[in-house]
């Protein structure tokens, strides 16, 4: 068989490519991957990497929102505690109007005193006269005396749904609640946690007029905008 023959019969210029691609994945066993697959390897960590980071950042956060809520529930206990004993020092202030009524008892003694009980009826009747003058000026003046109105300032949080909320419409919301005994005060947001902010809100109340209870009732009607509504402090003025 003549050399150009056996040229014909071999294959392997024609499986070239194949024997090329075995050199290949050889050198890349023996030398590593290629810098592009490192490179590309080496982005997916600083990838995880970061995703952990900001994971760490937002737990932090969450665990701040948790404590500082924590702290304003301990806060609120402690006022409502107080509160439910403030009856017995409520009562202060009629004691101390027992003087007045005493000072009018002596004014009193002191038209008795004035009255001579062995003198003539005209004596009589004038003293009965000047006396009911002073009882009639001194029912004048405590019905001119402005009565003490009791009155709390309330600071209220409240919360939107998501950070998509329109904060500012859901405080013109709020401000739209009104009633006799009831006036808005200053506001502010103050972060919650994950780009979410809440509404702080301050009003002062008469108590007898206006409760807590109704304001957040009448707060929580605008639920596409409001989710709850919490009372931050209570104080009374």
């Amino acid at each position: 068989m003549s050399g150009v023959q056996c040229l014909a019969t071999e294959n392997v210029w024609f499986d070239k490519h194949r024997y090329d691609e075995a050199e290949k994945r050889f050198y890349e066993g023996a030398n590593g991957p290629s810098t592009q697959q490192s490179s590309s390897h080496a982005g997916g960590d600083h990838e995880l990497t970061s995703r952990m980071k900001s994971l760490e950042l937002e737990n932090n956060t969450l665990h701040k929102v948790v404590e500082e809520m924590r702290a304003a529930l301990q806060k609120l206990e402690t006022r409502v505690a107080t509160l439910e004993r403030s009856p017995a020092s409520a009562a202060v202030p009629c004691a101390k109007a027992a003087p007045v009524q005493q000072v009018n008892g002596d004014d009193d003694d002191d038209d008795d005193d004035d009255v001579d009980l062995f003198g003539s009826d005209s004596d009589d009747d004038e003293a009965a006269r000047l006396k009911q003058e002073r009882l009639d000026a001194y029912a004048a003046k405590k019905a001119k005396k402005p009565t003490l109105i009791a009155k709390s300032s309330i600071l209220l949080d409240v919360k939107p749904w998501d950070d998509e909320t329109d904060m500012a419409k859901l405080e013109e919301c709020v401000r739209t609640v009104q009633m006799d005994g009831l006036l808005w005060g200053a506001s502010k947001l103050v972060p919650v946690g994950y780009g979410i902010k809440k509404l702080q809100i301050n009003c002062v109340v008469e108590d007898d007029k206006v409760g807590t209870d109704i304001l957040e009732e009448e707060i929580t009607k605008f639920e596409d905008f409001v989710q709850s509504v919490d009372v931050a402090a209570f104080n009374k003025i």
